[in-house]
């Protein structure tokens, strides 16, 4: 895979990690403000920053995988490994790390992947 590709992508992935590192900051300071806030108001109000915890916690979940997927690409990028599918050895296409720059699979083998898993 060319070098200039490489580093491309590489500043890519720390743009998305850092995005989601703030993101995960705001939120974690929302949810900070809805504990702090829960005991005081009637049953509705409770109930809504429950709610609005709860949706917090998740975009974070979602947040926590794909940051783990960006640093697992950092990763291969330092091991020379980026770009190669983790199953099957093959140069994953420019394409696909472009609209995905921590994909780990080609396509043929998350299909696979994707399908054994239904």
């Amino acid at each position: 895979m060319e070098k200039a590709f490489v580093e491309k992508m590489e500043q890519e992935l720390l743009k998305q990690r850092n995005t989601i590192l703030a993101s995960l900051a705001a939120q974690t300071e929302d949810l900070k403000k809805i504990v702090e806030t829960t005991d005081v108001g009637d049953d509705i109000d409770v109930a809504s920053d429950v709610v609005d915890g709860k949706m917090l916690e998740s975009l974070s979940a979602q947040d926590q995988n794909r940051l783990r997927l960006i640093n697992n690409a950092l990763d291969r990028i330092k091991q020379d490994k980026y770009g190669l599918c983790l199953k099957c050895g093959k140069e994953i296409p420019q394409e696909r790390l472009e609209a995905l720059p921590y994909a780990f699979m080609c396509i043929n083998c998350k299909s696979i992947d994707e399908r054994r898993n239904r």
